[in-house]
C-alpha cells in the first residue's frame, strides 16, 4: 500500500461541476489528505496558485472559459514543480499522450476508481514533497550558517559535524517521513527530536514514549489507547499517545528494545497511518510525524533476527547519527562554561573560576555517558565546591569510577610498555616506542596534555587521538 501523505500544502481540485468537486474533496479528506482547495472557475486558477503554494493539482479537461489543456500548459510552464493529475471523461489515447508530453503527472478517465485516484494523488504529493526537500537540502549544504538557530538553543556545540547535522535537520523538518536518530546514550537524541518538531512548525504536541521495558500489551495500550471493557479495569475509553500527537510529532525512544509483535504493529502504523485502539475494530487515522531513536546498532539487531528489516527501512527515510562527546573535543570548553553557569544558577551559588588544566583533564576522559554524564559531573563538582577555583582533585575523584577512561600517568596507554622494554635486547616495535614516549612526556608534564604534546612536537589534539586509540585497542584486547 502506498503511504498516506500528510502535508501542510493543500491539494487543489479544479472542475466546473460543484458536485464532482464535493465528492472528490470528501474522498481525499476521509483518506487523511488535508487541506483541500476547490475551484469551479478555470479563470481563477492561475491567480490562485500565484498566491498559494499547492502540493498537487487535480484538473478536469472539459471546462468553459479556459480549457484544461490550456491550463495544463500554463501550469507546467510557470510552475513545473507542481504535479498535475488530469481527470477527464475523454478516453482518447492521443489526448492522453499529448497531456503527458505537456507535463501531466497522470491521466485518469472518469469514472475514476477511488483507490486508483488516491494512489495517484499520494504519489504526486510524495514527489512534490521530495522535490521541496531536495531543494532545501541543496540550499542548506551550501550555507555556512545554520538557519532557524532558535531551534537548537538547548544544544551546546560549535563542532562542524554537529552543525552539519543542524543544517540537515532544517532540510528534513518539513518532510512527513519518519526520522531515525542513532547515537550512544547521553548524546542528546531527544533534544534533536525536539528540534525537528520545532523546525517543522507543526501545531500539535511533541509527545514522547520510551519503548524500553514495555511488553507488547503495555506498548499497544500506551501508543494506541483502549476502549471501555477492552480488558479488566478498563472502565472507560483511554486516548493513546498517537491520538495525543495529532498534528504534532510522536517521539519513540529506544525502539531497538521493542518486541517482535510491537514491531509489527509499528510497521503497520507507519505504512498505513492507521491504528486500532485495544478492544476496537474501528481504524483510526494518524497524521503525526514519527521520530524514533535508539542507542543500539540496528544493523546488528537485524543480523541477530531481533529487529525487522522492513521496519528499519521504513524508519530510516531520514537518518541522523549523533557523534559521541569524545569525538567533539573542541566542544569541551563550551560545555564547561555552559554547565558551570547553569549549575551555579541552579544551586544559587556564585560561578567558581576554572583552573587552566581542567580542559585537558576533561578532554582526556572517554565520557561513556557523553553530554549527560558531563553535565552530572559539572553539577556535582560545583555543588561540592566551597569557594574559589574548582579543584582538579574533585574531578579526578568523580571520574575515577572508570580509571581506564582517563589518561593515566602511572601506566602507559598501551598498558604493556615500560623503560625496560626499550632497554632490552629485543628491538621494540614502533607502537611500543610511541607508547613509552607518550607515557614519559605525560609523567614529566604532570599529566598536562598540552605540555606533553609540546614536548613531543605534536598538537594536543594529535596526542589525545593517539591516547584514545591506544585505549580502545586495549579495551578490545
Amino acid at each position: 500500500m502506498i503511504d498516506p501523505v500528510s502535508t501542510t500544502l493543500p491539494v487543489l481540485l479544479i472542475d466546473d461541476e460543484p458536485q464532482v468537486l464535493r465528492s472528490m474533496e470528501m474522498l481525499l479528506r476521509s483518506s487523511g489528505i488535508d487541506p483541500v482547495l476547490t475551484v469551479d472557475d478555470s479563470r481563477k486558477v492561475l491567480s490562485l496558485i500565484s498566491r498559494q503554494s499547492v502540493a498537487a493539482i487535480l484538473l478536469d479537461l472539459s471546462m468553459p472559459h479556459i480549457s484544461g489543456e490550456e491550463l495544463l500548459e500554463s501550469i507546467t510552464s510557470e510552475y513545473p514543480d507542481i504535479p498535475v493529475i488530469i481527470i477527464t471523461a475523454t478516453n482518447d489515447l492521443d489526448t492522453a499522450v499529448k497531456c503527458v508530453r505537456i507535463g501531466a503527472f497522470d491521466y485518469l478517465v472518469k469514472p475514476v476508481d477511488e483507490d486508483q485516484l488516491l494512489s495517484s494523488v499520494k504519489r504526486a504529493m510524495q514527489m512534490s514533497a521530495l522535490r521541496n526537500e531536495v531543494l532545501t537540502l541543496r540550499e542548506s549544504i551550501f550555507e555556512r550558517d545554520v538557519r532557524n538557530k532558535e531551534a537548537f538553543t538547548d544544544i551546546v556545540t560549535g563542532d562542524a559535524a554537529m552543525l552539519a547535522i543542524f543544517r540537515y535537520l532544517v532540510a528534513i523538518s518539513v518532510s512527513t517521513q519518519p526520522a531515525l536518530i542513532t547515537g550512544e546514550t547521553g548524546t542528546g537524541k531527544e533534544l534533536i527530536a525536539r528540534a525537528i518538531h520545532q523546525l517543522s512548525g507543526r501545531s500539535g504536541e511533541f509527545v514522547v514514549i520510551d519503548s524500553a521495558g514495555l511488553d507488547d500489551n503495555l506498548f499497544s495500550d500506551a501508543l494506541f489507547g483502549h476502549t471501555r471493557g477492552a480488558y479488566t479495569n478498563a472502565i472507560q475509553d483511554r486516548e493513546g499517545l498517537v491520538a495525543r500527537a495529532k498534528g504534532g510529532t510522536l517521539f519513540l525512544d529506544e525502539i531497538g528494545d521493542l518486541s517482535a509483535p510491537s514491531q509489527i504493529k509499528l510497521l503497520r502504523l507507519f505504512q498505513e497511518n492507521t491504528y486500532y485502539p485495544v478492544g476496537s475494530d474501528k481504524p483510526q487515522q494518524s497524521d503525526a510525524r514519527f521520530v524514533v531513536a535508539t542507542h543500539r546498532d540496528v544493523e546488528q539487531l537485524i543480523e541477530d533476527d531481533r529487529f525487522r528489516k522492513d521496519l528499519y527501512y521504513r524508519l530510516r527515510a531520514h537518518r541522523i547519527d549523533l557523534p559521541p562527546l569524545r569525538d567533539r573535543q573542541d566542544d569541551i570548553p563550551l560545555l564547561i562554561k555552559h554547565f558551570l553557569n547553569e549549575a551555579a544558577s541552579s544551586l544559587n551559588k556564585p560561578a567558581p573560576s576554572v583552573p587552566g588544566e581542567l580542559t585537558d583533564l576533561l578532554q582526556s576522559y572517554h565520557w561513556p555517558g557523553n553530554v549527560r554524564e558531563f553535565k552530572a559531573v559539572m553539577f556535582d563538582a560545583v555543588a561540592r565546591n566551597e569557594k574559589g577555583a574548582l579543584p582538579l582533585q574533585s574531578f579526578r575523584e568523580l571520574l575515577g569510577a572508570d580509571d581506564s577512561a582517563i589518561t593515566s600517568t602511572e601506566s602507559s596507554p598501551a598498558g604493556t610498555t615500560n623503560l625496560e622494554a626499550l632497554n632490552s635486547d629485543r628491538l621494540p616495535t614502533l607502537k611500543e616506542a610511541e607508547t613509552f614516549l607518550i607515557d614519559a612526556a605525560l609523567q614529566r608534564a604532570d599529566g598536562n596534555q598540552g605540555t606533553a604534546a609540546a614536548m613531543l612536537g605534536i598538537s594536543r589534539q594529535a596526542l589525545n587521538k593517539r591516547i584514545v586509540r591506544s585505549r580502545m585497542v586495549n579495551e578490545k584486547l
